[in-house]
C-alpha cells in the first residue's frame, strides 16, 4: 500500500555532452518550470567530458549570482549512466529526477513526474509518445524493452527513456552498488517497492545530432545482457544442446544416404559437409563471445577502478543556500 510522501527539495540531474548549442535554452526553460512548483531545487549538470565549449557554459551557469546549479567537471567521457551516477553523489533533494540535455523530453514534464512520486512511488518511468527519432533508434529500442522486461521481471514499456524520478532512498541504494557496468532504470527497479509509468511528450532535437549511434546502441544491448543477468549463459548451453542434436541428425542422414546410394553420392556432399562445419564454428565463436564479454566484465571490476574521475565542481549559492536548509531540517 502507498502512502503520500511530501516532496520538499528536487535535484535534476542532468549529463551533458557536446551541448553547448541547447544548454542555454535547456537552462532556461528547466529554471522556470521548477520555479513555478514553489519547491526548493538544485539541477546538477555533469560534463562528460565534452569537447566543446560545454564545461565552460556549465562554470558560467554555476558562478552566476543567485544560481542553483551545481556544475560537476569529469576529466573525460565516462558515459551517459556513469556521468548520472557522478551526479547522484552531489545530490541533496528528496526526490531526484534524470533529465536529457537534449531537449526531447520537455523539461516541462518534471511537475507531473513529482506530483506522481508524491503519491508515493519510490520511482517513475516514463514513456515517449508519438517519439521522434528514427526507425534505426525506435526498432532497436523495442527489442532492448522486451528483452529487459523478460530478463528482469519488470513490465515497463520504455526503458530507454531518461526522463525518470527516484525517491533518495533509491539513489542511495544505487550509490552503494559497485559494478562498473551500470543501467540504471534497472539498478533503480531492482530497490523501488512502488513503480509507475506515465506518458509523456517527445521532441525533435533543437540541435546537434543524437550521440547514440547504430554501433552504440549494439554496444548497449551487449552491456545490458551481461550486466544484468546470467540468461546469455543458459542459451548458449541451450544453443549448444540443439547443435549437438543436429550434428547426430546430419551424421545419421549422411550415413543412410551412403547405404543407400553409395560412395558416388558421398563425393557430392563436400559443400553439404562445409556448411554444417561452418555452422559448428559459427556456434562456437559466438559462445566465445558470450562468455568474453562475461569475462571482461570480471576482469574490470576486480581492477575496480574508480568508473569516473571529478575534476571540478561548481556549487551555485542559491543551490547552498537550498542544501543548507535542507540540512537544518533533517
Amino acid at each position: 500500500m502507498k502512502h503520500q510522501q511530501e516532496i520538499n527539495f528536487v535535484s535534476i540531474v542532468i549529463p551533458v555532452y557536446n551541448e553547448e548549442a541547447s544548454l542555454p535554452e535547456l537552462l532556461e526553460r528547466t529554471e522556470m518550470t521548477l520555479s513555478s512548483m514553489g519547491k526548493d531545487y538544485e539541477i546538477i549538470l555533469i560534463d562528460d567530458g565534452s569537447r566543446d565549449n560545454s564545461a565552460y557554459l556549465i562554470e558560467q551557469a554555476a558562478a552566476a549570482s543567485e544560481s542553483h546549479v551545481v556544475g560537476i567537471i569529469l576529466n573525460r567521457n565516462y558515459g551517459q549512466h556513469n556521468a548520472i551516477m557522478a551526479g547522484f553523489e552531489y545530490v541533496k533533494g528528496d526526490l531526484i529526477v534524470t533529465l536529457d540535455a537534449d531537449l526531447q523530453n520537455p523539461p516541462e514534464e518534471i511537475p507531473r513526474l513529482v506530483a506522481k512520486a508524491a503519491e508515493g512511488y519510490d520511482s517513475v518511468g516514463t514513456v515517449r509518445t508519438d517519439r521522434q527519432d528514427s526507425i534505426l533508434r525506435r526498432y532497436p529500442s523495442k527489442i532492448i524493452n522486451k528483452i529487459i522486461t523478460y530478463s528482469t521481471g519488470v513490465q515497463m514499456n520504455d526503458y530507454g527513456c531518461m526522463l525518470r524520478a527516484y525517491r533518495s532512498h533509491v539513489v542511495q541504494a544505487m550509490l552503494s552498488c559497485h559494478e562498473r557496468s551500470t543501467f540504471i532504470p534497472i539498478l533503480a527497479n531492482g530497490f523501488s517497492r512502488h513503480v509507475v509509468e506515465i506518458n509523456v511528450k517527445h521532441n525533435q532535437r533543437a540541435e546537434g545530432k543524437s550521440k547514440y549511434s547504430f554501433i552504440n546502441l549494439l554496444n548497449l544491448m551487449f552491456d545490458l545482457l551481461t550486466s544484468m543477468t546470467t540468461a546469455p549463459l543458459r542459451v548458449l548451453s541451450i544453443i549448444g544442446g540443439v547443435i549437438l542434436l543436429l550434428g547426430a541428425l546430419f551424421g545419421l542422414i549422411l550415413l543412410m544416404m551412403s547405404l543407400f546410394y553409395g560412395t558416388e553420392w558421398e563425393n557430392n556432399t563436400v559443400l553439404l559437409l562445409f556448411s554444417i562445419l561452418f555452422i559448428f564454428i559459427g556456434a562456437q565463436f559466438i559462445g566465445l563471445g558470450i562468455l568474453g564479454e562475461y569475462v571482461g566484465r570480471i576482469y574490470s571490476d576486480v581492477r575496480a577502478r574508480p568508473r569516473y574521475y571529478v575534476q571540478d565542481i561548481r556549487i551555485g549559492e542559491a543551490s547552498q543556500a537550498a542544501r543548507k536548509k535542507m540540512r537544518s531540517t533533517l
